[in-house]
């Protein structure tokens, strides 16, 4: 049947309504809570250890985001290991649920798409992501003025805000997994199983996974220095496949501006180069591009994943 209108009619109304359900729900509270007792923590004790190096370091504020001081790890470390499972809390029941309260025929037989059902549930995910970030970095920043007595320069400013979007696109890539995993399983607690599989994987042992894998692709010689270099190149490339790497490597050159690079370098390359001076930002975010790209590219990839299914799925079941 040809259908009429805009595929996006109802589109603001199911923002609307998820990120009302989204901002005021239980588990979301929790959730946000452990991010926040979490990631204050981390920064104390992060600024306590710097407050000896005021003055020594031109950017003394960003080691507040980097520095990790025993038993806590770094406030990176805390996003890298929390927003996998705040975006896959936020997805896993996002369609399943509806289905299991019996309500999905009753949406959609009002003048809703299902393009627009399925783009305003991951918007409003988003937008609840970036909502939590944002206020979990208002917090991180005034803490650092606090503790450090100093405001960040305008560079450094730049630095954590390019940080923040690109912890929103990794949280991206893992809220339109968990939204591709609510089609496919009917059950809730089997879409969040998978998903939690998931992170686990690329997460923990991925880079065991590469490990593996690597050698079988391009075996490394000894005596050829170029076969070496390339069975490192393919080693990254495969580690680069998981989010969590290049969320990673985003985070490590945007946060440190020493950083000159992301992979390896031959001598050639560096020639001229001031070893150790730090990169304007400018650099360091064309740096971090393809990394950037390739979060947004997988947030892409899985949505529109999703919504194919999502199309070709029987509703009145």
């Amino acid at each position: 049947m040809r259908r009429s209108g805009s595929p996006w009619t109802g589109l603001g109304a199911i923002i609307r309504k998820e990120l009302a359900d989204n901002l005021g729900s239980t588990r979301m509270l929790l959730l946000e809570l452990l991010i926040c007792i979490a990631g204050v923590a981390a920064i104390h004790q992060a600024a306590t250890g710097l407050r000896q190096e005021i003055g020594q370091d031109r950017f003394i504020f960003l080691h507040v985001f980097t520095v990790a001081q025993p038993p806590l790890p770094s406030f990176v470390a805390f996003l890298g290991f929390l927003i996998p499972i705040v975006a896959i809390a936020l997805g896993f029941d996002s369609v399943n649920g509806e289905f299991s309260r019996r309500t999905m025929s009753r949406i959609l037989a009002q003048p809703i798409y299902r393009d627009a059902l399925l783009l305003g549930k991951f918007l409003a995910g988003l937008a609840t992501l970036a909502v939590v970030l944002l206020s979990l970095w208002l917090i991180v920043t005034g803490c650092g003025m606090v503790m450090l007595g100093l405001p960040p320069s305008g560079e450094e400013a730049l630095r954590t805000i390019a940080f923040l979007l690109a912890a929103i696109a990794y949280g991206g890539v893992w809220l339109a997994l968990a939204m591709a995993l609510s089609i496919v399983f009917r059950s809730a607690a089997t879409a969040a199983l998978c998903g939690l599989a998931i992170w686990l994987i690329l997460s923990f042992f991925w880079q065991m996974i590469v490990a593996l894998l690597a050698p079988l692709i391009v075996t490394p010689d000894p005596f050829d220095p170029m076969s070496q270099l390339r069975a490192v190149e393919v080693a990254l490339d495969l580690a680069r496949l998981s989010p969590n790497t290049l969320f990673a490597e985003t985070a490590q050159a945007l946060l440190n501006p020493a950083v000159r690079a992301l992979g390896p370098v031959l001598s050639t390359q560096v020639e001229g180069a001031l070893i150790g001076q730090p990169l304007p930002f400018d650099q360091s975010a064309l740096l971090v591009w393809p990394q950037l790209s390739g979060l947004i590219a997988a947030c892409v990839v899985l949505f529109t994943v999703a919504y194919l299914l999502f199309q070709r799925q029987e509703i009145r079941a």
